[in-house]
């Protein structure tokens, strides 16, 4: 089996499609941030850190990110070179986006701001999905679960890490609110549609190693024993 992430297929653009993804998906985490009306699931756990911590959102982000990269380890995953770009670029951009932002504002501002970022976090995922270079760490520790058992399944695997994360989150005083409600209604909506229109196709070049389709067949060799199965 080929690595994860390999580079030989149309590598210029899956390069600039998986760092834009992964910028725009720092962005969009600071602009719901910003809108003060609920987070995802794993940052609402991201935000209570930082409240404990007194660390920024974006070395949280990367240092959960970091620890989950490990849990990696017993599943026996592969991470790609998206993989680790995820644990490094959205903390970066997120602290950097954050800086620039404004805090509060108008409801109606806020309203606009959680909007725009949950419609761009499903692009955003679409992006460096659709770059064919790793998943990131925490959707790669839900994918890797259920590989390893097959019977279990992954929405439930899915449900019950998001549940506790963001329990966990809200203890540390992590922000829940209306935004995180219509972020789980419409991230799975809204990654479906842009999925399509970002997927990089597979790369569709015949094996080298097979010979070319006109060239002449060796002749049977006669009375040739067949090699034993095994």
């Amino acid at each position: 089996m080929a690595l994860l992430g390999n580079l030989r297929h149309r590598p210029v653009r899956r390069l600039v499609q998986l760092y834009l993804g992964l910028a725009l998906y720092g962005v969009s985490m600071a602009l719901m941030i910003r809108s003060h009306l609920g987070l995802d699931p794993w940052d609402v756990f991201h935000q209570g850190l930082a409240e404990l911590t007194g660390l920024s959102f974006g070395t949280v982000t990367i240092g959960v990110g970091a620890l989950v990269l490990l849990l990696w380890i017993p599943l026996r995953q592969r991470p790609g070179l998206g993989t680790v770009s995820n644990v490094v670029v959205i903390g970066l951009v997120v602290d950097a986006t954050l800086a620039l932002l404004p805090a509060g504002g108008p409801l109606s501002v806020r309203i606009a701001m959680l909007i725009s970022g949950i419609v761009a976090n499903g692009a955003a995922t679409a992006l460096y999905l659709g770059a064919r270079l790793g998943p990131g760490p925490r959707d790669g520790l839900m994918t890797g679960y259920v590989a390893r058992r097959p019977g279990r399944s992954i929405r439930l695997v899915r449900t019950v890490i998001e549940v506790t994360v963001l329990a966990l989150g809200w203890l540390l005083g992590g922000t829940v609110g209306p935004g995180t409600v219509v972020y789980a209604l419409a991230i799975g909506p809204l990654a479906q549609f842009f999925i399509p229109l970002f997927a990089v196709p597979e790369d569709s070049a015949p094996d080298s190693a097979a010979p070319p389709p006109d060239s002449a067949a060796p002749p049977p060799a006669a009375a040739t024993p067949a090699a034993p199965a095994g």
